[in-house]
């Protein structure tokens, strides 16, 4: 996935269920495709397969569970991740936290299968804890921010720069975004300035009344 990036986490917001969440899908592409900016999706779990099919931009799943295939009930397994067509996952959300040691055997198991990971963490130390594990993408959003007006860029912008800092010097390879009450391309491009690779974002594409003018209004932020 080309970076800088914006990945947008529908959730399971009533806005995007059903053909209303491929509607969001495919504003998504058509505003990638007129700016050339790197616009990944993660739709509803129910939805993955059927939205992956019918756009171009990256799609990830909101989450993924430990163990193969097999008899679970429930559970969304890597393999069904990769053969929906989606490029990669959400690890970790702020709203579906799991252990680190089931995320290192995620991690793991997802570059086996080519797939892109982005692991959420919420603060410095579990940010380096985590970057020891090689992701490709750590998303940092402090989740007293999450869903809020005021960016995590505003309100707490050294957690970001410090994040930025300690992935950096312990693993290089792996691409900080970070999250939390982005709303405006000015959040975006402090993002960037402070040495993100993007932004993770919900509510403030899913919830907008003219999603489209929103998210060309973020994208600006990318400049």
């Amino acid at each position: 996935m080309k970076t800088p990036a914006i990945v947008i986490n529908f959730k399971i917001y009533k806005e995007v269920v059903g053909a209303k969440g491929l509607e969001l899908a495919r504003i998504c592409e058509a505003v990638a495709s007129e700016t050339d900016a790197s616009i990944a999706i993660a739709p509803q779990m129910v939805d993955l397969g059927f939205i992956a099919e019918k756009v171009s931009i990256p799609v990830f799943a909101q989450h993924i569970d430990t163990g193969t295939a097999g008899a679970f009930t429930g559970f969304t397994s890597v393999e069904a991740v990769a053969g929906s067509g989606a490029v990669g996952t959400l690890i970790n959300h702020s709203e579906h936290r799991i252990k680190i040691s089931e995320i290192d055997e995620l991690v793991q198991v997802c570059k086996k299968q080519s797939l892109i990971t982005i692991l959420c963490t919420n603060n410095l130390e579990v940010s380096s804890a985590c970057a020891m594990l090689k992701p490709d993408f750590i998303a940092i959003e402090p989740p007293e921010l999450i869903g809020g007006d005021i960016s995590v860029t505003t309100a707490d912008p050294d957690i970001v720069k410090n994040t930025v800092t300690e992935i950096k010097n312990l693993a290089p390879e792996v691409k900080v975004l970070t999250g939390a009450g982005i709303k405006t391309s000015e959040d975006v491009a402090k993002a960037i300035e402070l040495g993100t690779d993007g932004v993770l974002l919900a509510s403030g594409i899913v919830k907008a009344e003219d999603p489209r003018k929103a998210l060309m209004d973020l994208v600006a932020g990318l400049k």
